[in-house]
């Protein structure tokens, strides 16, 4: 039976992005001494971290880039998996959300501008299917098109997790306020009132 759009919004659920794979979406832009290196892909955040260094050592070889770059990349690969893995275990909330996913961008000489409807709560959800099925639809051949878009909607996904993480702790912590508001006895409030005045008299200051 499907929960219903409060029981959603009001059960924590632990931070992932909701598709099928929890991927990080990694985006590099990275110039030196007046040579740029720009890509975008996803990487398996449960991976070991020597295999940043492998990644980047293949990849200054392949495309033959100085070997100051290897350093930069690896460190930028690095610092992205380290602020996702600083949000697993964290509550979230989600409620029946459908999004407006927007895509504006182009790769070599293809032009994408587009916007669907994305289901937060499809955990199911597979970007990389959709963009092959979307480059499909559109006749788009070139094959660095369908990886593009995948990794702009897994930003986009990426973004609103976080957001909804912000919410969750802000909301505990708005619990908390009142909770500890509630609880305070009167007669200890007016007794501290009395401590206070006990020890610094009936003057009073004001910085302005």
């Amino acid at each position: 039976m499907k929960a219903s759009a409060s029981a959603h919004s009001k059960t924590p659920f632990k931070f992932r992005i909701p598709t099928a794979e929890n991927l990080v979406p990694i985006r590099l832009d990275i110039e030196i001494d007046g040579q740029r290196f720009k890509d975008a892909f996803t990487w398996n955040p449960s991976d070991p971290d020597s295999e940043v260094v492998v990644f980047a050592k293949r990849t200054v070889k392949d495309l033959k880039l100085p070997p100051a770059f290897m350093t930069q990349i690896a460190q930028s690969i690095q610092s992205q998996l380290t602020e996702f893995r600083s949000f697993e275990g964290q509550d979230m909330y989600t409620g029946e959300k459908i999004i407006p996913i927007k895509l504006d961008l182009r790769v070599n000489n293809t032009l994408i501008k587009d916007q669907f409807l994305w289901d937060l709560n499809n955990y199911e959800s597979d970007p990389e299917e959709f963009s092959r099925t979307l480059c499909k639809d559109l006749g788009i051949e070139d094959p660095e098109v369908g990886p593009a878009v995948a990794v702009a909607i897994r930003e986009q996904l990426y973004e609103i997790a976080m957001q909804n993480v912000a919410s969750a702790r802000e909301s505990r912590m708005s619990k908390k306020g009142r909770r500890g508001f509630e609880h305070v006895p009167a007669s200890k409030v007016g007794g501290a009132s009395v401590d206070l005045v006990k020890l610094f008299g009936q003057r009073s200051s004001v910085v302005r």
